[in-house]
């Protein structure tokens, strides 16, 4: 088997794990639009415990279409109001943001594939 063939196996297993979608609970990560309970993050926290440090990815959408990794905690330490429970869809009418995080992706991609032919002696 080539090297050319064994790398583009690589990636399709690689992305074919990422873009796979299941119709059961995910379990740690929430879908866009869910929500566990009638109000997102409840009326128990506060802001006394900034900043947070999270062990466990609980993603949240603010009303200012960022997802906040740690929670309803970090949402509240930033001073926003959270919109639902689950990470921000991507291009939704957002303020703008969505163009710089597509850069950030291409970005990020393009790095782990340089990196890939690096260490596989292409480059």
């Amino acid at each position: 088997m080539s090297p050319q063939t064994l790398i583009l196996i690589i990636i399709a297993v690689i992305f074919s794990a990422i873009f796979v979608k299941s119709d059961d609970d995910p379990g740690f990560i929430k879908l866009p639009g869910t929500t566990t309970t009638s109000s997102v993050c409840g009326d128990s926290l506060n802001a006394g415990s900034c900043p947070v440090k999270c062990f466990r990815a609980s993603p949240v959408c603010g009303v200012d279409n960022v997802t906040y990794w740690c929670g309803c905690s970090e949402a509240i330490c930033a001073g926003v109001d959270v919109a639902k429970a689950g990470f921000c869809e991507f291009g939704d009418g957002g303020s703008g943001a969505g163009s710089g995080q597509a850069l950030l992706l291409v970005h990020i991609v393009w790095l782990v594939l340089l990196g890939f032919f690096v260490l596989f002696g292409f480059l």
